[in-house]
């Protein structure tokens, strides 16, 4: 949304950018017309080909505005603006700023207006927080959603604002895609590309409150496995909890007072018909379902199980 009304080229291609009515996006083909960058198994489909070498080779080369995904692994470049070889765009209002060729050769990725952090970059930098309750493990369950946090830090002089610290550029453009915005503990959170390239840990013997916490060997990275089935239920915050893990012995209602008991209101419940180990859960709100997720997820529901909790697509 930061890139709506801006301008790709100079005093030319504005962009407009808003949000669907659709409530969710099919694709059937992995071509040069749709792709889904979790389903990389899709056809290429009759009708729809691949881009073609010599094409290809012009849409991958440097001095092109990629998508914030290209270079990941598994994934083709996206489809993008060439530029004139050494070519500088004087930056006008509204504009982009200068887009040449050794710029969009390094970021590979279009700068958003008002964002002062490293294209590329690992760490977010997540803002208006609410300090009395926001705490590392907390920004941890929620950012893991759409990633591997390794580092946590909220600021010691300024709470209200963090420092998270994902596995790879791609998973913080998620997250942040996904998150920025949304609504959590009474405030907005803003997450933007940090200027820090790492979250430093505290120096032996340095004050800091349990505020900065390492991740990178938690047991509750979501993506850590190659090929997860979790890559392929990645989906923007709702009220509708998808619940898994359940042991046979957890009633309905024992969920249900689950989340009563963490001050949710349980709209609607139902098991999965072909597997009980899984439910779907409807919550007051959006916001009830994200604090619902950090403080529920990993609860121990007894008999060995821990209950997953994610973000569903579907509604009951």
């Amino acid at each position: 949304m930061a890139l709506d009304g801006q301008n790709i080229y100079n005093a030319c291609c504005t962009l407009r950018i808003d949000f669907s009515k659709l409530t969710s996006l099919n694709v059937k083909y992995n071509n040069d017309k749709s792709r889904d960058f979790t389903r990389l198994d899709l056809p290429t489909g009759d009708g729809h080909p691949s881009l073609e070498p010599p094409m290809a080779a012009a849409f991958g080369a440097p001095g092109i505005i990629s998508s914030p995904y290209a270079g990941a692994a598994g994934f083709a470049p996206a489809i993008g603006f060439p530029q004139a070889t050494g070519l500088s765009v004087p930056a006008v209002p509204g504009a982009l700023g200068p887009l040449t060729l050794a710029s969009s050769a390094v970021t590979g990725r279009m700068a958003i207006p008002g964002a002062s952090g490293i294209p590329g970059n690992s760490v977010l930098l997540v803002t208006n927080l609410n300090p009395d309750l926001i705490t590392p493990h907390g920004l941890f369950i929620l950012f893991g959603v759409y990633g591997d946090v390794h580092r946590v830090k909220i600021m010691f002089n300024k709470k209200e604002n963090a420092l998270v610290q994902m596995a790879d550029a791609n998973q913080a453009q998620l997250a942040m895609n996904h998150l920025s915005g949304q609504r959590l503990y009474g405030k907005v959170l803003r997450a933007t590309l940090s200027k820090h390239q790492t979250v430093q840990l505290p120096r032996e013997g340095q004050e800091d409150q349990g505020l900065t916490k390492d991740f990178s060997n938690s047991p509750l990275h979501r993506f850590k496995k190659p090929g997860s089935k979790n890559f392929q239920n990645i989906f923007p915050p709702s009220a509708t909890l998808h619940l898994s893990n359940i042991p046979p012995s957890v009633t309905m209602d024992d969920l249900k007072n689950l989340f009563t008991e963490a001050g949710c209101t349980v709209k609607a419940f139902k098991f999965f018909q072909k597997d009980r180990k899984m439910a779907l859960i409807q919550l007051g709100s959006v916001e009830e379902a994200i604090q619902a997720l950090i403080e529920l997820h990993n609860h121990d529901l007894g008999e060995n199980h821990h209950l997953r909790v994610s973000f569903s697509k579907s509604t009951i």
